[in-house]
């Protein structure tokens, strides 16, 4: 039976990425900002996705990094039109063009095991919440708040509280937020204090960002790395490339190390539009590693 690091489902998104400086059109979504990150970096992974038939030819970006996948047919492909309304991108208006079908325990292939299985969800309704329960019971789960709070309203997407925030967090070994979604699922402004709330909510490992820098709480204490990126052209898909990355390093060092290692990945990645595609060489001279 196949065994990997991370097993990563995910939908991925035709985007249009809208900048005050230009206009960008790729293929996106969590599952290919992390598997591409991770592939580079070298870790075992499976990648598993959705998309409508006559958008095969999107799965490119992950034959184009050598990302072992598969996907899953649904009557409609993801599409996601992403504005960023400043420059250190951390304002945005999101709208969804397109929904892929929600995940169902069908879509997971039954002869693989893996030490994490990672649900990119990039809106509501991608990863129902008994389905993210279910895969708990076949190892460390771990999930990003914005695949529960993003909602599709016909088009355009709002974050809203989570009503079953605390039965599903409880029971996940890895949570990600950013600092908005922090604020909206516990009240609290302060970083330190809100990231004390998640964890104290039952996930064993929860991750905020902010454009300044990446925090992770594990066991009560927080650890911090602030981001280095000369630039910000790269800032979509920030989030995925960090909560990967920590992940993947996770296996085999502390959250301390794990947590400068992703602060630096992400850095990296954000300097240049699309996936990371540096090494692990890259990291490794910066010390992170």
């Amino acid at each position: 039976m196949p065994h990997y690091d991370l097993l990563i489902l995910g939908a991925v998104s035709k985007d249009i990425i809208i900048t005050p400086e230009d206009t960008e059109y790729s293929v996106g979504g969590a599952v290919v900002y992390s598997s591409v990150a991770l592939q580079h970096l070298g870790a075992n992974i499976l990648a598993v996705t959705k998309l409508h038939p006559d958008d095969r030819q999107a799965l490119e970006v992950f034959e184009g990094h050598g990302v072992p996948h598969l996907y899953r047919e649904s009557p409609s492909t993801t599409s996601i039109r992403n504005t960023y309304h400043t420059t250190d991108r951390d304002r945005r208006t999101c709208e969804a063009l397109g929904m892929a079908t929600p995940f169902t325990l069908d879509d997971v292939p039954e002869d693989v095991t893996a030490e994490v299985y990672y649900l990119g969800g990039l809106m509501k309704g991608e990863f129902p919440e008994a389905f993210v329960l279910a895969m708990t019971e076949r190892g460390k789960v771990a999930i990003d708040a914005q695949g529960f709070m993003r909602v599709n309203e016909n088009g355009p997407m709002v974050f809203r509280d989570w009503d079953n925030k605390k039965e599903v967090i409880a029971a996940v070994h890895y949570l990600k937020t950013d600092a908005a979604e922090a604020e909206t699922l516990t009240g609290e402004q302060d970083r330190a204090k809100a990231i004390r709330i998640l964890a104290s909510w039952g996930a064993k490992e929860v991750m905020l960002t902010h454009h300044t820098e990446v925090m992770v709480c594990v066991d009560g204490e927080i650890y911090a790395a602030p981001f280095t990126a000369r630039n910000l052209s790269g800032r979509t898909g920030r989030g995925d490339t960090c909560f990967a990355s920590y992940c993947y390093w996770r296996l085999n060092h502390t959250p301390e190390e794990a947590c400068r290692f992703a602060a630096a990945v992400t850095s990296r990645k954000m300097e240049r539009p699309g996936p990371f595609k540096g090494n692990i060489n890259d990291i490794s001279a910066q010390g992170s590693c």
